[in-house]
């Protein structure tokens, strides 16, 4: 009786476990709204989707959780993650389960992805990282899934060289940057923004050493906690966390 005792005073004493933050929330930052989806690659099954087992494209979040509802899975979120040719095929490296589609690109050249330094999203199992493409290329490490884009946002701590603070060039953006605890945060802003603006928010809110830019013409977000499954033309390769059907 007294164990019982002291046990209900205990339980009193303790503080609640605080709420899980949701893989999804809304952030302010300078006056500009974005969404943060996050995960960590430790416990989170983090994933990178192309084509179907019959070899065609999946191109919306909705044929990837058709694909995955035959196992029993869904996704708890996505976005676009990288630049892709018109028949949706990947630009850089791209990895999917081990298999490579489409090889690293290194040469600087025409638009964003060009933009040197690029860099690529590496998900390995039980860890991620966001790394620069010739970093990349000098010592690969051993990534279950990976895509490359460009240009980087942040490297090393820094903004990319090429970015500048009163630009009026502005879309609506989505990135990925890792953080000192191995935590994968992946962003889309609200309305447009630019370059600089948006790698701020990794930099010094969601305090990423390295982050790197998916798109900003075809930047779709899949978040059905916060009511959120964006349209449009179909994609080329999607980044989502996988859960249990039902979770």
């Amino acid at each position: 009786m007294r164990i019982r005792a002291a046990l209900r005073l205990l339980a009193v004493l303790l503080p609640l476990p605080a709420a899980a933050e949701p893989a999804c929330h809304p952030l302010t930052h300078e006056g500009r709204g974005y969404v943060i989806c996050s995960a960590d690659p430790a416990t989170d099954d983090l994933r990178l989707f192309l084509r179907t087992e019959q070899g065609g494209i999946y191109g919306s979040f909705g044929r990837v959780n058709q694909a995955l509802a035959a196992g029993g899975e869904t996704l708890a979120f996505a976005m676009n993650a990288g630049m892709y040719h018109p028949d949706r095929r990947p630009v850089g490296l791209y990895l999917e389960n081990g298999k490579q589609e489409m090889r690293a690109v290194a040469p600087a050249g025409p638009g964003n992805f060009g933009m040197l330094p690029n860099g690529v999203l590496c998900l390995e199992d039980g860890r991620a990282a966001v790394i620069e493409t010739r970093a990349y290329l000098a010592d690969p490490p051993e990534c279950r899934y990976a895509t490359q884009s460009g240009p980087m946002l942040v490297i090393d701590g820094a903004l990319h060289p090429r970015f500048l603070p009163d630009s009026t060039s502005r879309h609506v953006r989505n990135g990925v940057g890792v953080d000192a605890a191995g935590r994968v945060h992946f962003a889309i802003s609200d309305a447009p923004v630019s370059f600089h603006e948006f790698a701020r928010l990794f930099r010094d809110v969601l305090e990423t050493p390295n982050a790197l830019y998916f798109d900003g013409k075809v930047s779709k977000l899949y978040a059905p906690a916060l009511g959120r499954h964006d349209a449009g033309l179909p994609m080329g390769p999607i980044v989502g966390a996988v859960v249990p059907a039902g979770d």
